[in-house]
């Protein structure tokens, strides 16, 4: 368990935010990764892009180097591009794993005085801390993956909880 309460509770919010987006991306179809209810809305494919991005974001700031050559594609802000310039939706799902298990990993190592070190400023960590920046990025996080499970109902699929 990471060694403070809050990051406890943070842990658990990655968790379930990795089983959820995990059980949505596998109900869809190749195609769908790609389709958009509209023309300002993101498809599939950008939005875990963008989580395994935010995850790449949140292992260097607890010191774990993960990179993709692809990676700046979904960098905040990016803008869409063809989408047969994104990885592969199978791409996608094996980066995911691989970066959730170190993502975890890296979170259980890290010390109370790692975590209440000071992040740069600006910053949108809720306390200005490591830790608080951590927290946020499970934040950002969830409301991605409600995103895509929302997706992925309005594709038609079941929905995945209860």
């Amino acid at each position: 368990m990471p060694s403070t309460a809050e990051m406890t509770t943070t842990a658990y919010i990655y968790r379930g935010n990795s089983g959820w987006l995990e059980k949505g991306i596998d109900l869809l179809s190749d195609e769908e990764w790609k389709r958009r209810p509209s023309e300002t809305c993101n498809p599939v494919i950008w939005i875990v892009g963008h989580l395994i991005w935010t995850r790449s974001r949140g292992l260097k700031i607890m010191g774990v180097e993960w990179s993709r050559p692809w990676l700046p594609l979904f960098a905040r802000g990016a803008q869409l591009v063809d989408l047969d310039q994104y990885p592969s939706p199978a791409e996608l799902k094996a980066d995911w794993k691989d970066i959730d298990a170190r993502y975890m990993a890296a979170l259980e190592g890290m010390s109370a005085e790692a975590l209440a070190a000071p992040m740069p400023n600006p910053s949108p960590s809720f306390d200005g801390s490591v830790g608080g920046m951590i927290a946020f990025l499970a934040f950002h996080e969830s409301s991605h993956v409600g995103q895509l499970l929302y997706l992925s109902r309005w594709f038609g699929h079941d929905r995945i909880n209860g």
